[in-house]
């Protein structure tokens, strides 16, 4: 390079330059990695109450708690399924205040007070729910990993359905949605069954929403 350029650097300081803006990269993840080590070692607690099935419960909890750890680390209702961790199969999908959530995307602090519903709440092997006898019924179980939030998320259907909440599927915005496979369907789109157990499930929705209309 010319040095009577004043626009030119010579190799020697581009080098330097180089290494400093690494080093300068490098720096971040690391203090980064620092920050959040010393966060973990001190969580901010908070006491949280919720009414699970039926029963007020009081929990001590790391803000950052999930509702999905909430119920199967501190409740020990393990019936609600951890999947994907990020709210794409309905695994962990549970009942709040009347309406289906995915609890692996919501915290537990969030919920001060919510009515919570899980798997465990709907029934017992004695008196089944009906929408559980009518998956058992239909097959619409299979493997059962999912079936859990298949449940939840079916029950919640219907009672958003009945409720007048329309969806993408539903012709008009202002009538009552109808009590049809195509609702069903778009609504339980959010559970994914790897087993294929869909027409089953289907079918046994179907058979719940005709004994109940």
């Amino acid at each position: 390079m010319d040095d009577r350029d004043p626009h030119s650097i010579s190799r020697r300081t581009f080098l330097i330059v180089g290494a400093v803006t690494a080093t300068a990269l490098a720096l971040p993840p690391f203090i980064c990695a620092e920050a959040s080590a010393a966060n973990a070692a001190r969580p901010i607690k908070s006491t949280v109450s919720l009414t699970v099935n039926g029963q007020l419960r009081k929990l001590d909890l790391d803000t950052r708690t999930t509702l999905l750890d909430t119920l199967r680390e501190h409740l020990h209702l393990a019936g609600t399924k951890k999947g994907c961790d990020h709210g794409q199969c309905g695994a962990c999908t549970v009942i709040a205040d009347g309406r289906r959530i995915n609890s692996c995307l919501t915290l537990a602090v969030m919920h001060e007070g919510s009515n919570i519903t899980t798997i465990e709440g709907l029934g017992t092997p004695d008196k089944l729910h009906p929408m559980q006898a009518a998956f058992i019924k239909h097959d619409g179980y299979q493997c059962g990993y999912c079936t859990p939030g298949q449940i939840c998320s079916a029950v919640a259907v219907l009672g958003e359905i009945r409720d007048g909440i329309p969806s993408h599927a539903s012709p008009s915005l202002t009538d009552k949605p109808q009590l049809i496979a195509s609702e069903f369907q778009e609504r339980m789109s959010g559970n994914i069954c790897r087993c294929g157990a869909y027409s089953n499930i289907i079918e046994a929705i179907t058979e719940v929403a005709e004994a109940s209309a």
